[in-house]
């Protein structure tokens, strides 16, 4: 497992792009804008350590957010996503939403914290039982 990004909403991207590279001194790694999404993806991190960032998900369409809505989820790099989910399921933890899509899944801590989890090296081919498993809840 490898640890990937952590995921905050933001309401201004220029505010917050100030704050935390110009401010906090975190550098900006990659900007991505998603016309159809209507979301800019923004990756900062520590100056010279790339390995742990920070992901600032801006929506285009105005949104207000409860406090606890404004943290996202914590990602982790898995080696096969589906032997992942089968051993969590396993351990009686809910797949929030299944890997479908041989990518993807998300779980939640005891805490209620959500945890993404993405196939290393790009999708597996889609399987039974996760291809028809529906979603559970929210992540």
């Amino acid at each position: 497992m490898k640890y990937l990004h952590t995921m905050v909403r933001v309401t201004n991207l220029d505010d917050s792009i100030d704050f935390y590279c110009n401010k906090l001194g975190l550098t900006l790694l990659k900007r991505n804008d998603y016309e159809r999404g209507r979301f800019t993806l923004v990756y900062l991190c520590a100056p010279g350590d790339d390995s742990a960032q920070l992901e600032l998900t801006y929506n285009w369409d105005p949104e207000t957010y409860p406090m606890g809505r404004a943290f996202g989820h914590v990602a982790y790099q898995v080696e096969d996503i589906y032997a992942t989910c089968e051993q969590l399921r396993q351990s009686g933890v809910t797949i929030n939403r299944p890997p479908r899509d041989g990518y993807m899944a998300f779980v939640r801590s005891p805490d209620n914290v959500s945890i993404e989890l993405l196939q290393a090296g790009g999708p597996l081919p889609p399987c039974e039982p996760w291809a028809s498993m529906p979603n559970i809840g929210t992540w």
